[in-house]
């Protein structure tokens, strides 16, 4: 589960800084899991519900914000798992998906991995088939229901006109889509509950991760887009003659 900027977050707040190439988190609004993330655990929860099971979150950054990584448990996890490091701050989904994938081989005997769709800050939907592809294990994405039929992992899995229903052989990798359904709520009882849950951190060097070798990308420019406002009021005589000229003007445009 990520935690990102919050997606609600009114545009007049959000800041860049060009010169340090980074998008400047407003005080005002503190960060969020990832709603896609959000989703997944959903989708464990309802799993655990059904059948016993352990649901394990893992989290990766350097600098995450223990209120909002708890929110996790406080909704029903049953352990947290916290990938920090300083080099975890850089920009690279190789990086995450080796450290997310070298978290899940450490922690043995993992039947089920249930990622986000996507991020819901770069939506690059990359992390979750990488993982799948370090670990050599089947990856279904853009599932919206997920539940385990005996040993067998039973997949509703999106399409444009519909779903496909998928049988796979446990462990596998799942993305899921907002149609899995929200996170539950959780009140006071839970969130002091989760206090007594255990929490466990990981750094590189623990997870055996070489950075030696990762493609690292640099971000060239980053800035805020401007949309400069032009109006331009279309006169004539009659209603007629001025969807006339503004047909003329929005070819000459070449809008149409």
């Amino acid at each position: 589960m990520k935690q990102v900027l919050d997606p609600e977050m009114p545009l007049s707040l959000f800041q860049i800084d060009a010169e340090a190439r980074r998008a400047v988190p407003p005080r005002a609004t503190p960060p969020v899991l990832s709603p896609f993330d959000e989703n997944a655990l959903e989708a464990a929860l309802r799993i655990k519900d059904v059948q016993e099971a352990t649901v394990i979150v893992i989290s990766l950054g350097k600098k995450l914000t223990k209120a909002v990584v708890t929110l996790a448990l406080a909704a029903g996890a049953d352990r947290l798992v916290l990938l920090q490091d300083k080099i975890f701050d850089e920009f690279n989904t190789l990086l995450t998906s080796k450290a997310l994938a070298a978290a899940i081989r450490k922690l043995e005997d993992v039947d089920l991995v249930l990622c986000g769709l996507q991020a819901a800050d770069t939506n690059n939907g990359q992390v979750g088939t990488r993982i799948a592809g370090i670990l050599n294990i089947p990856c279904i994405t853009a599932v919206r229901k997920v539940e385990f039929v005996g040993n067998v992992l039973r997949i509703e899995k999106t399409v444009s006109d519909g779903y496909e229903v998928i049988e796979t052989a446990s462990p596998a990798l799942v993305t899921v889509t907002g149609e899995v359904g929200t996170l539950r709520k959780s009140g006071m009882e839970a969130f002091i509950s989760a206090a007594k849950k255990p929490i466990t951190t990981w750094d590189a060097e623990e997870l055996g991760i070489e950075t030696g070798d990762m493609d690292f990308k640099s971000i060239v420019r980053m800035n805020t887009p401007v949309y400069p406002e032009n109006c331009e009021i279309i006169e004539g005589k009659n209603p007629e003659e001025m969807a006339v000229n503004l047909a003329e003007k929005l070819k000459e445009i070449e809008i149409i």
